[in-house]
């Protein structure tokens, strides 16, 4: 995971981020942001967590969203399963979207981004209860982005896991 950086800050979507200047490549990651991040913020659907430079608090680098999910039993790795509970639904915090400004593509802003979305998961698993953290990843490309940084992918799909026990090992020295 990318150590944090004093010359960036992340921050929650508010009104003052520019989010009609953003553009990521994606269409549909461009236009979450512009259309429907606000919303979710006020229905309290989804975190959405703003990365900008201190002194261009309005520009976005790049963005994430965190919120609650579940998942069958049978979807957790069986390295995990000891570590979750035997519950019809196993607790999880999902990534939903992770974005970074076509601008800003290459500076590892997406390793930063992710470093602060395990650590908020990790940080909010004892008081919500999540397990694991889940992403599915948009496309091969960012699948293996998450592999790169320690997520272990689910047969046959998009969808990867890193189990709340690997990540403390992550965050607590």
């Amino acid at each position: 995971m990318a150590p944090p950086r004093p010359d960036l800050r992340i921050e929650t979507l508010a009104s003052h981020h520019d989010r009609d200047g953003f553009s990521c490549g994606v269409d549909s990651l461009d236009r979450y942001l512009r259309t429907q991040a606000s919303q979710d913020v006020r229905r309290k659907a989804n975190g959405v967590f703003i990365l900008v430079e201190p002194d261009k608090p309005d520009v976005v680098l790049g963005y994430y969203t965190l919120c609650a999910t579940a998942l069958l039993p049978g979807d957790v790795p069986p390295a995990a399963r000891k570590h979750v509970p035997r519950y019809p639904l196993v607790s999880a915090t999902l990534i939903g979207r992770l974005a970074v400004s076509d601008r800003r593509q290459g500076e590892r802003l997406g390793a930063v981004l992710l470093a602060d979305a395990v650590q908020r998961a990790f940080a909010s698993a004892g008081t919500v209860g999540s397990s694991m953290l889940v992403v599915e990843a948009i496309n091969e490309r960012a699948a293996a982005f998450y592999e790169g940084n320690g997520f272990v992918r689910l047969p046959d799909s998009l969808r990867l896991v890193l189990p709340m026990h690997a990540i403390q090992r992550l965050v607590k020295p």
